[in-house]
């Protein structure tokens, strides 16, 4: 009888295991999940690399936490894992009073990414800087850093309606969605539906080029006041660092800039789609005195090591 309890109870929780990972999200199988008690600093705005070679990806700098706070992981041009690939960019939540750090991810379409305004075609919603055609990417020049000529034939169009639909806090550089002073915006449907399709993580090389900038002091906001003095390398994992900052806010004429207008010159900032401030915590300008140690919690397992979800 208490053998039959014991297998009893067992199944009972194996059921609810199995029920608790049907309702989450396909986008919270990130391995583990990072929260802070303060929030990041604002995205630096710079110029973009140029792509140095025909088939690259843009990945957007970000902020991560590390051993003495905040860091900055420089954008960087990578190749797609396959073919059909799209890259939906980090970004900082806010749930339980903390900023909780929600990881990338490779798939079919651009998932949520928290409306946060990273440039370069990731203007808060979905992503307008390129598409595939007939297995190649075309990059859109009206925010894409691309060559000319050569392999790069038939590869270029230009759309500056599509990066405009894309803005969410056109003008803004808060690097975090909801809590004082977030980004506000809820995901729509279809953000929500991408983001339970079949995903793939970070691949090698971008996980490499996350560790160099995690293990590089001067990526820390605590050494860099919140300035990091590069924004962009040409190739993950130890490219040339050849995105310059621009602390003034202001993008070279006619350059490739994380700027508000999709990255021609200045735009006046659209409406404020960001939280007003509540008074409490950080508004993502500034950096702590001190840099608690971030609360880790294990997600469930990914399930293979192919397209796992995420």
């Amino acid at each position: 009888m208490r053998m039959f309890r014991a297998m009893r109870v067992k199944s009972m929780r194996a059921m609810l295991l199995a029920l608790f990972l049907c309702v989450i999200p396909a986008s919270s199988f990130a391995g583990v999940f990072i929260s802070v008690g303060f929030a990041p600093p604002v995205l630096p705005v710079y110029e973009q690399p140029i792509c140095p070679e025909p088939g690259l990806m843009w990945t957007p700098g970000y902020w991560a936490y590390g051993s003495d706070g905040y860091y900055w992981v420089d954008g960087a041009w990578v190749p797609a894992p396959y073919v059909g690939a799209l890259w939906t960019p980090p970004y900082w939540g806010w749930s339980g009073g903390l900023f909780v750090f929600h990881e990338g991810y490779w798939g079919p379409h651009v998932g949520y990414y928290g409306g946060v305004n990273y440039g370069f075609g990731y203007g808060g919603i979905g992503f307008a800087g390129g598409m595939w055609r007939g297995g190649v990417f075309a990059y859109n020049t009206a925010v894409m850093h691309v060559g000319f000529g050569g392999g790069w034939g038939g590869r270029v169009y230009e759309d500056r309606v599509a990066v405009d639909r894309g803005f969410v806090a056109r003008g803004s550089h808060v690097a975090y969605s909801g809590g004082p002073g977030g980004i506000n915006h809820p995901p729509t449907e279809r953000e929500n539906a991408y983001s339970h399709e079949q995903h793939m993580g970070a691949t090698p090389r971008q996980m490499e080029h996350q560790n160099m900038a995690m293990h590089n002091t001067n990526s820390y906001a605590s050494h860099n006041g919140g300035h990091p003095s590069n924004g962009g390398m040409d190739r993950g994992g130890g490219g040339n660092r050849g995105g310059n900052l621009h602390p003034g806010g202001n993008a070279p004429g006619g350059g490739h800039g994380n700027m508000p207008g999709g990255g021609h010159g200045n735009t006046p900032g659209g409406g404020s789609h960001s939280n007003p401030g509540s008074g409490s915590g950080h508004s993502g300008g500034g950096t702590p005195p001190s840099h608690p140690q971030p609360q880790h919690t294990t997600a469930p397992p990914k399930g293979n090591s192919g397209h796992g979800h995420k």
